[in-house]
């Protein structure tokens, strides 16, 4: 029986993935995605569907990526329902928000259909090609993101799979013709463990997702255990200046570079320079120059972001100028310091900064490259969880914006007992302890009366968190827009 002409019934024992290495495949199977809304699943979708491969998927709720599925000709159903399955389906991708009772899931393990998380399916498919990994706490996303436009502009087309929109790529996921695999890393629920790296990039270690890790010393074993997984011939790029680096990586058995603004190593930024928070630098190679860069990227964390992606362009064997050239191109992905509007001389910007060093880092980098007359900072904090167990930590992480206005928590993956025991009033009342001005004000509406009230000319806005805080620096353009 032909793979195509499978039926529900019939798919017990069969392939769930086909090679990805050529523009087009000879065997054809039906995937079916339930949250295909979410950044990896739209993008792993979007890489099947490109690949010739058959794709459906539902959500919850529609929005600008579900869409852009629809334009590819994924079929995508808004709720979950038995009524949105296709006639065949040899394998069901569940996103891990997706719980037992889902009537889609429930429906395949009745009928024995074949299950995988997103992670498992990304994690098959990474076996079958070069894959090139970037994990670390912070610089996923803009790192892979700058790693697949650097190959592309180096003559290369990968395939790339990340959790953010890439405007220079075209979206947050694509499927090139060479055999490189471009992904992001996430070590949430283990994930990253299920890939199968040629080389990978270790960017930093830090404590977080603590609603599922007991601590940093787990963390730590985890991103050991993700660079085990990397392929023994291939390549480890490890952050040097990481306090906790030297543990994940001992009796590593794959060869690897270090790389490091301030200390030894064999990738390094010399003569560094700022220009409006943007670096300029010397990209140094065990000792040998390859070029003077002058990044679009502002803050410190994107130099040593730009030293990882430059050791892993290397590996694949991009020449010194096709490497700076890379370098120096790439303007970013979304939701990093993005600006979205200028009104009345006041910068809006927004940000998906949602942990204490995120936040730091990116609010230095807004004052160097803006030099605002007065930096507000809008912080939706992001899990009660995170919120608890980092604290002191959020506390003290504000001390480059001027105030700091604060929504409520936005609440994902927490149990209510957990949404009982912080709130964002605390969070408010800690970093004015610090010496900070801060003001809680629960909801969007009253955040955005205050700011069209106070805010001037010359001032920087910018809207910071993974959760939905975005919609306000949207409001805010048109508000100040028309306010005015």
């Amino acid at each position: 029986m032909a793979v195509q002409d499978l039926s529900r019934e019939a798919v017990r024992g069969t392939p769930i993935v086909v090679s990805l290495r050529e523009k087009t495949t000879q065997v054809k199977l039906a995937y079916h995605f339930v949250g295909i809304g979410g950044c990896g699943m739209s993008g792993l979708a979007q890489v099947l569907a490109r690949k010739g491969q058959i794709v459906s998927g539902s959500d919850m709720q529609a929005s600008a990526v579900t869409d852009k599925l629809r334009e590819l000709g994924v079929p995508v159903h808004i709720g979950h329902r038995i009524e949105n399955l296709p006639e065949k389906i040899h394998c069901m991708v569940v996103s891990a928000a997706v719980q037992d009772d889902n009537p889609e899931l429930a429906w395949a393990w009745k009928h024995h259909i074949r299950v995988l998380k997103y992670a498992e399916l990304l994690g098959e498919i990474s076996r079958d090609m070069h894959t090139l990994a970037i994990s670390g706490t912070h610089g996923k996303s803009t790192s892979s993101g700058w790693l697949a436009y650097t190959l592309r502009q180096g003559d290369q087309d990968p395939s790339f799979v990340i959790g953010a929109e890439v405007e220079q790529l075209g979206g947050a996921s694509g499927a090139g013709s060479s055999e490189h695999l471009v992904v992001e890393a996430c070590e949430y629920d283990r994930s990253f463990l299920n890939l199968h790296p040629k080389a990978a990039a270790i960017l930093n270690i830090e404590r977080d997702h603590l609603d599922y890790y007991s601590g940093l010393d787990e963390i730590v074993q985890t991103f050991g255990e993700f660079a085990q997984k990397v392929a023994e011939d291939g390549l480890i790029v490890a952050n040097g200046s990481d306090d906790n680096m030297a543990e994940a990586l001992a009796g590593i058995q794959t060869p690897y570079e270090i790389f490091s603004i301030e200390g030894p190593a064999h990738w390094q930024a010399k003569n560094l320079a700022y220009e409006r928070g943007r670096g300029r630098f010397d990209l140094v190679y065990q000792g040998r120059t390859l070029g003077r860069i002058r990044l679009e990227l502002a803050g410190r964390h994107n130099v040593a972001n730009a030293l990882a992606v430059a050791a892993l362009a290397r590996h694949v064997d991009l020449s010194d100028q096709q490497i700076c050239a890379g370098l120096e191109g790439f303007t970013g992905v979304a939701r990093r310091m993005t600006l979205k509007g200028r009104v009345h001389g006041i910068v809006i910007l927004d940000d998906y900064a949602h942990h204490p060093t995120e936040i730091k880092t990116t609010l230095e980098a807004i004052r160097a490259h803006y030099k605002p007359r007065k930096l507000w900072c809008v912080f939706q904090p992001h899990q009660h969880s995170r919120t608890r167990f980092l604290l002191q930590e959020f506390a003290s992480s504000f001390g480059a914006a001027d105030i700091i206005l604060l929504p409520d928590i936005y609440f994902v993956r927490d149990s209510e007992a957990l949404r009982r025991e912080v709130n964002a009033a605390m969070l408010a009342d800690r970093i004015v302890a610090e010496g900070g001005e801060a003001r809680y004000l629960s909801d969007f509406d009253r955040i955005a009366d205050q700011l069209c009230r106070e805010a001037q000319a010359e001032d920087v806005i910018v809207t910071m968190g993974a959760g939905d805080v975005w919609k306000l620096a949207d409001e805010l353009v048109c508000r100040l827009g028309r306010d005015r």
